[in-house]
């Protein structure tokens, strides 16, 4: 497994090992103790998500302001743009994003740490993204950030208007949004 920084050294992007031959490939797609030596995360995922979209379907930006999620996030079927959002006022690199391509492809994953927005757009003509949380899906807690707050200036790869659901539709800005201490 490769471990990679990017432009928020808390974001970290996992490249795993693949074992690939003529009847197809293999890889760990998780493993804690890996993750714990050559990632430093340590937590322990108490939900997995699996979810499935069109072309053009944009979910996000989501976070849950109490028990915050912490996310390993993966693609099995197509491709997406993800995108995590610091929310944490404190941190240094507050209100900035980082974006990155993950596919069935390259097999990539994005380690998005708790008190971070998370969204996606979907880049193929559908995708299946597969996450692991560190928390339970806590509807009443759950926010929303506008996905094209201009504050924000997202770098979406998109020609079109995306698809949203409601409630992405009616989200906050970033400046209007309750966030992380």
């Amino acid at each position: 497994m490769k471990v990679v920084q990017v432009e928020i050294p808390d974001i970290l992007l996992i490249e795993p090992q693949i074992f690939g031959d003529d009847r197809g490939f293999f890889y760990e797609s998780y493993n804690a103790k890996v993750l714990l030596e050559k990632a430093g995360i340590n937590e322990h995922f108490v939900q997995d998500n699996h979810s499935r979209s069109a072309q053009n379907v944009l979910r996000g930006l989501h976070y849950q302001i109490q028990q915050p999620q912490a996310k390993l996030v993966r693609v099995v079927v197509g491709a997406i743009f993800d995108v995590a959002v610091d929310l944490r006022k404190s941190s240094q690199t507050f209100s900035q994003w980082v974006g990155t391509h993950l596919s069935a492809e390259n097999k990539q994953q994005l380690w998005i740490p708790a008190g971070f927005a998370h969204g996606f757009l979907v880049l193929s003509e559908y995708a299946e993204v597969l996450y692991k949380t560190t928390s339970y899906y806590a509807p009443q807690h759950e926010r929303t950030i506008l996905w094209n707050d201009p504050d924000l200036a997202i770098a979406w790869p998109i020609q079109t208007e995306p698809i949203l659901s409601a409630k992405d539709k009616v989200a906050k800005l970033l400046q209007d949004a309750e966030v992380f201490v």
